[in-house]
């Protein structure tokens, strides 16, 4: 039997607008610029406008919550869509836990999260919130239509 394949969407080609999912508050924070770094398992070489979509589930996990200014609450009841929009500026690959701890007020993942052999970091930045676009999420990067208004339009 065949090992099955990831889907590798890094390799779509740059003219197709991408977006990655990312549960709430996360992308929230995220898509105001108050956290700069995702952290993910996996690593790319994509750069550039990446659309921030807010998962369906939202993150339950206390630690999540602790960041959110209170005047962004109601911005995390956006979930299942596009949320606003990031420029991917490089992928950072933490290989221990020193490196990754140094980074925590970027990621806020605590230091006892990092997992050997490592993590990535995706660095984000010219974040910005943009009216809601609901659309079906995927994992990794997932393409999304190019029709989609931001409040820089």
């Amino acid at each position: 039997m065949m090992a099955k394949r990831k889907r590798d969407s890094s390799r779509t080609p740059p003219a197709v607008p991408v977006a990655l999912s990312i549960r709430q508050p996360w992308a929230t924070l995220v898509v105001y610029g108050i956290k700069t770094i995702e952290i993910r398992t996996w690593s790319t070489k994509r750069t550039g406008l990446i659309y921030i979509h807010a998962g369906r589930e939202a993150d339950r996990r206390d630690d999540a919550w602790r960041f959110l200014p209170k005047e962004l609450l109601e911005f995390t009841e956006r979930r299942g869509g596009i949320v606003g929009q990031a420029r991917l500026r490089e992928c950072l690959a933490y290989q221990d836990i020193d490196v990754f701890s140094q980074d925590v007020k970027k990621h806020f993942n605590r230091p006892d999260w990092f997992k050997p052999p490592r993590l990535y970091g995706l660095v984000f930045e010219e974040a910005a919130p943009h009216d809601f676009v609901p659309c079906k999420g995927e994992l990794y990067f997932f393409p999304v239509a190019t029709n989609i208004k931001t409040g820089r339009d």
